[in-house]
């Protein structure tokens, strides 16, 4: 028995995360294409509300648009993720894919997990300059002020200021909260 158990494990060490990058919009025939082929994929999906016809409506999309994670031992897959239906490529410098952290990997998944069930009230209208407080999302409890609204999508620019450091951050507008003057 514990012989099955070291080639189990052998096999397993040779599968590494690796992105793979789609054609527009054709994230989820390529993750279907490649899971029946067998191999262990990842697509991140975020629950967005968009206006449509003056509508508000839930759509769910690909977090990163384009791309999504495979699991495959390069030697053994290689050739069949990088030439399925739909892919354009798998993602690297130079000639060599890069593999990407399975911490990176279960930590996006949990995340993504647990903020796809939470869906925000839509905030009152914000302006330039006005203080916001982040709720949800890994940003969540931080205090920003908001930029400006980001034209074709639900998303704002915020100002984060911490740690003596400026950034600015492309957030969804539910997640932002009028800060209350203490």
């Amino acid at each position: 028995m514990d012989t099955l158990n070291d080639a189990q494990s052998t096999q397993i060490q040779g599968l590494r995360w690796y992105v793979v990058s789609t054609k527009v919009n054709h994230e989820k025939h390529v993750e279907r294409n490649i899971a029946h082929a067998g191999i262990e994929c990842y697509l991140p999906l975020l629950k967005e509300r968009r206006i449509v016809r003056n509508q508000i409506i839930t759509t769910i999309n690909p977090l990163f648009p384009g791309y999504m994670f495979v699991r495959i031992d390069l030697a053994q897959h290689y050739r069949t993720v990088n030439y399925a239906r739909g892919v354009r490529k798998i993602v690297g410098f130079g000639p060599r894919p890069v593999e990407v952290d399975s911490a990176m990997i279960n930590s996006l998944r949990s995340r993504v997990s647990s903020s796809e069930t939470d869906m925000l009230q839509r905030p009152e209208k914000l302006g330039h300059g006005q203080r916001v407080h982040i709720q949800g999302g890994p940003l969540s409890g931080l205090e920003a002020v908001f930029v400006g609204g980001m034209s074709g999508r639900q998303r704002a620019m915020v100002l984060l200021q911490a740690l003596s450091l400026q950034a600015r951050v492309v957030i969804e507008v539910d997640r932002l909260v009028p800060s209350v003057a203490a």
